[in-house]
């Protein structure tokens, strides 16, 4: 057979909120209902997801977890931030909800993930990434992606810090743009972790590493969301 369509329901504790959220990202809702049991439907254009509401439940124990592959995943985490700023002020990366950015993670496609105020995982992949084989990484860019694999995947940002500080150390002569991409993202772990003098220390380390013009070009966006990130937290 061909056709087919699966739905996810994800549980919140309060649906007219999580619907807010949703339309923040650019959703619009199709469906409510108040009675016997709280229920919405949002929608972006194929992407349809079912909100349940839960008297009592704690978004910080869910264990929900969604694959959302998109054709253009890039486009659509642009799309989501901005909504977020628009809707809270601020791009928020950690706690319930927050949104994170695209990064490879170790043996995995690129993607990015939303968290919303339910506390559900939702995994954006682009759909050309699915099942196609990625080239290794070596060196400190791959201590990143190991980072990464424990910070944005499974949401240990304190084991991710380790990874990532372990090949900081182990890597101390690797490339200007590796080092600044490294450290931009220690910067918003640390920020994860409420630790943001470290963070802006963090950040200051990577703006002031030697860059070639290229090298300037290729981690401007690590460097101006880590920015952004540590500004955000700072206000």
């Amino acid at each position: 057979m061909a056709g087919e369509r699966t739905y996810a329901i994800l549980p919140c504790p309060d649906v007219d909120a999580a619907v807010a959220f949703y339309e923040a990202l650019g959703f619009h809702p199709t469906y409510r209902q108040r009675r016997p049991n709280p229920h919405a439907v949002v929608r972006c254009e194929d992407i349809q997801i079912h909100l349940a509401g839960i008297d009592g439940f704690d978004p910080e124990g869910s264990y929900a977890s969604v694959i959302v592959v998109v054709p253009d995943a890039e486009a659509l985490y642009q799309q989501f931030a901005a909504g977020l700023r628009a809707h809270l002020g601020r791009l928020p990366v950690a706690g319930v909800p927050r949104l994170l950015r695209p990064r490879r993670k170790q043996g995995t496609t690129t993607g990015f993930t939303v968290v919303d105020v339910g506390g559900n995982w939702l995994r954006f992949y682009r759909e050309a990434d699915v099942g196609q084989p990625e080239p290794a990484a070596s060196g400190l860019a791959r201590a990143v992606e190991a980072a990464a694999r424990q910070g944005d995947a499974r949401g240990d940002d304190a084991q991710a810090l380790v990874a990532l500080d372990a090949g900081l150390t182990r890597h101390p002569d690797a490339p200007a743009d590796d080092r600044a991409r490294a450290l931009a993202y220690r910067a918003e772990l640390l920020v994860r972790l409420g630790r943001v003098g470290d963070a802006a220390a963090a950040l200051a380390e990577a703006e002031g590493l030697p860059f070639t013009a290229a090298q300037a070009g290729a981690v401007a966006p690590d460097l101006a969301h880590a920015r952004e990130i540590v500004a955000g937290a700072e206000d």
